[in-house]
């Protein structure tokens, strides 16, 4: 997968996507809206069995339970995590459709280092050229298309010099 300014490039195709709202960064830091540039591995993928069949055999279902923390004092820092927790976190069954399906990446995993950013997935999108918090966001087709054909390993490559929406 090659994030460009058309889109991400999967298999000999090109989607449509959302990027952070502010743009690509060498310098991601938690919070700041942007996503980070570099090469990214894919390493999960999660969908809600109460909304979608599961999209490959690999899919880990999204149970009520699953959070994502985003604590960067919090030892599981950018880790998927269980409620109840008191760190602060990411609900991973939300009631709007955006994590439906989530592929997970290893942006700053498994050695968390605090600060330097939490969750980048790539998921569903709000709208087209809808910035998201430093995901990587699609239409609801084309990501069930790219779940169902990406593996753990899977490379996602950002480069830095990308606009701030493709």
């Amino acid at each position: 997968m090659v994030l460009t300014p058309r889109g991400l490039r999967f298999h000999g195709r090109i989607f449509p996507c959302s990027i952070g709202r502010n743009g690509v960064t060498r310098r991601k830091a938690e919070g700041d809206s942007a996503t980070p540039a570099g090469r990214l591995t894919i390493t999960g993928l999660w969908y809600r069995p109460d909304r979608l069949p599961r999209p490959a055999p690999w899919a880990r279902p999204i149970g009520p339970g699953d959070l994502w923390c985003d604590a960067p004092d919090h030892a599981a820092y950018n880790h998927h995590v269980r409620a109840p927790s008191k760190a602060s976190h990411e609900r991973l069954r939300r009631p709007d459709p955006l994590y439906d399906l989530i592929l997970t990446t290893d942006w700053n995993w498994p050695d968390a280092q605090p600060g330097r950013g939490s969750a980048i997935f790539l998921h569903q999108w709000r709208r087209p050229r809808f910035g998201t918090e430093g995901c990587i966001a699609f239409a609801r087709p084309h990501l069930l298309w790219i779940a169902a054909r990406a593996i753990p390993g899977t490379g996602v490559i950002i480069p830095s010099s990308l606009s701030k929406y493709p």
